[in-house]
């Protein structure tokens, strides 16, 4: 194929120096020629390095990605400081030129040329000031094709059709190393989706012949035959059984073999928390029979992990006190997932002794039973309340390894509390004993990209709770309900606008039919912040909270990223604000407002959150300041 020149390019002569004549020519620097340019033909990568591309037919259409990859791994580049020598430049100019070479042939140019061209850029007019630069000078020539393209035993799959066309290379195409590389991958990704467990790729081989400027590919493909799922096997039956693995798996029997299902398997037990290490693999136990796939079992083989927890933590925060808690547990008591956890605190504002049984992946993946017993003193600003309390549920979570787009749990719920009532008029009444019984239902539909961290997408749930509390001789029903709403919005690279509402009633009895603790309040650092933890809303004449049947909450936050730490530190400035109010219709009477500033630090499990909120209408009793420190964002 005749390649073009432009006839208004001059090239000056190669300085192919060895290392003692480098030396030389450095002493005579001042005599090196000068490097001409044609603005036109030229890709000036920096002061001491530029390329040129004389040739104008074939045009050089990969010309851009090829500049690009070249700077990104250029030795003159990632060694330029301003002040090497001609001896320096030339001994990382023979690596250049040797890559060069090569990215011409990643992308198809097996009769490229390089020129190499060694000379002086002025610095200003001292002329020992000049320094050394280097030009090359690419001449790809005529690309190639592929010619012959042999896919081993592909043909003589079931589906070899469908597969071909996951391998999008074809004879005709101009030839390109990265693509084969690519299109290999989607052709093994192909078969291990559509049903070949077994299936080999080696690695290409391409032959290159230069009187056809043709390439002839040569992938050896071996796919062993089309399988469907059979039974999953337990290799440790006692401590997760076949059965239960059967319904932590997301395929049936009788399906097409896929190999992301086949990891998601293993993903699935190892999230369990109960295994050290394991592993799934396909076996064999039926060969396929002409158009007939075979079966293939998924073995799980596994090793198990410490079971029993110890844990323990001591704190103190300015609204609770000091804070000690500590727990057991056993994480696989009664197989399979079946844990037990006893737990106790003791603080100043609370003690508590309690027990919970968890029975995860129950009646199928991410469906769990909870079943927890507890006694209970907690002395609040807002309540004191003596409890034992049984609550039961079942739910299908969103876990941090698996987030769903909808997820759910119902329950039920019996307590016994002696709680400490007041009434509006600050006239204290003695301590009532409620009986409450309960039921209660919630969803959550979640398209956010994450649960700790989310930049796009929204939220909402909704929460339906009928209940019924006995104190005294009165009898009482009512119905909790509570919608939640959050959005969010990346703006450019380095931030994002969230949002959020919440609005939550209690309709059908009166204030005082109501336990304190289970009434309403806002105000901490997951509601109003600013304001101390269910401190807004009505009081009595003791300042002391009295809780509420409605409320409604907004918070508004932009997160910024500052590029410090690796991008890891941003700034979130916040403004929320919340109403709680004794009718089950908002009235605004008690609105509160609180803004603020946070930082957040991200890490590889979600960011730590710091938020300093300050109250702007603040009531006599209400501090100045309030810091919150969590796990995740406030929304």
């Amino acid at each position: 194929m005749p390649v073009a020149w432009p006839e208004d390019v001059e090239l000056a002569p190669l300085q192919e120096l060895e290392p003692e004549e480098d030396i030389r020519f450095a002493d005579l620097l001042g005599d090196a020629p000068k490097i001409a340019f044609d603005e036109a033909d030229m890709e000036r990568i920096s002061d001491a390095l530029v390329l040129g591309f004389p040739q104008k037919e074939p045009p050089f259409s990969e010309r851009g990605d090829f500049v690009d990859r070249f700077a990104a791994l250029s030795t003159i580049e990632e060694l330029d400081d301003g002040d090497e020598n001609v001896a320096q430049l030339a001994a990382r100019a023979r690596k250049d030129e040797e890559l060069l070479a090569t990215l011409l042939r990643v992308y198809g140019y097996y009769d490229g040329e390089i020129v190499r061209t060694i000379g002086t850029r002025d610095a200003g007019e001292d002329a020992a000031e000049q320094r050394p630069r280097v030009r090359f000078d690419v001449i790809p020539g005529p690309r190639y094709s592929y010619g012959a393209i042999d896919l081993g035993e592909l043909a003589s799959a079931p589906d070899a059709a469908e597969l071909r066309e996951s391998f999008d290379i074809h004879s005709g195409d101009f030839l390109q190393s990265d693509t084969i590389l690519a299109e290999r991958f989607d052709l093994d990704r192909a078969l291990g989706e559509t049903g070949y467990p077994f299936a080999e790729i080696d690695q290409p081989e391409l032959l290159i012949d230069h009187e056809r400027t043709e390439g002839d590919l040569t992938l050896p493909v071996r796919p062993k035959g089309k399988y469907v799922f059979g039974e999953v096997v337990s290799g440790d039956e006692e401590f997760l059984s076949s059965r239960h693995l059967a319904q932590i798996a997301r395929f049936e029997p009788g399906e097409v073999y896929q190999r992301s299902l086949a990891f998601d398997l293993r993903r699935a037990v190892t999230a369990t928390g109960l295994v050290s290490s394991v592993g799934v693999e396909a076996r064999e136990i039926k060969p396929p029979q002409g158009d007939e796939p075979g079966v293939v079992a998924m073995d799980v083989s596994m090793e198990r992990a410490k079971l029993r927890t110890i844990a323990g933590a001591i704190g103190y925060g300015s609204e609770e006190g000091v804070r000690i808690q500590a727990s057991w547990e056993h994480r696989n008591l009664f197989p399979p997932e079946g844990a037990l956890k006893v737990r106790g605190v003791l603080g100043t504002r609370e003690q508590l002794l309690g027990a919970t049984f968890r029975k995860n992946n129950f009646g199928g993946r991410d469906k769990v039973l909870t079943l927890d017993a507890y006694a209970s003193t907690i002395d609040t600003d807002a309540y004191d309340a003596n409890t034992v309390a049984l609550t039961g549920t079942y739910e299908r979570t969103s876990t941090l390894l698996f987030q769903k787009p909808l997820s759910w749990g119902v329950g039920a719920e019996i307590l016994a509390t002696d709680e400490r009532n007041r009434v509006i008029g600050g006239i204290p009444r003695p301590r009532q004993t409620y009986f409450i019984a309960s039921l209660f239902g919630r969803a959550t539909i979640d398209t956010s990209d994450s649960l700790l961290d989310p930049t796009r997408g929204f939220r909402v749930t909704g929460f339906l709770g009928p209940e019924t509390s006995r104190t005294g001789s009165e009898q009482y029903y009512y119905l909790r309900n509570q919608f939640d709403a959050s959005y969010y919005k990346s703006v450019g690279e380095r931030l994002v606008i969230a949002a959020r509402g919440r609005i939550a009633t209690i309709q059908g009895a009166r204030l005082a039919g109501i336990a304190p603790s289970r009434r309403l309040y806002a105000g901490g650092g997951g509601s109003v912040r600013g304001y101390g933890y269910q401190t807004i809303g009505p009081k009595n004449d003791l300042l002391e909270p009295t809780g509420g049947r409605s409320l409604v909450e907004a918070s508004l936050e932009a997160r910024i990223g500052t590029g410090f730490f690796d991008g890891a530190l941003s700034v979130v400035p916040f403004v929320d604000a919340g109403s709680v109010s004794i009718e089950t219709v908002p009235d605004f009477r008690f609105i509160k407002i609180g803004a603020g500033v946070g930082v957040r630090y991200a890490t590889g499990f979600g960011p730590i959150r710091l938020d300093v909120g300050v109250p702007l209408n603040p009531d006599e009793d209400d501090s100045p300041v309030a810091v919150y420190v969590s796990l995740g964002q406030a929304f």
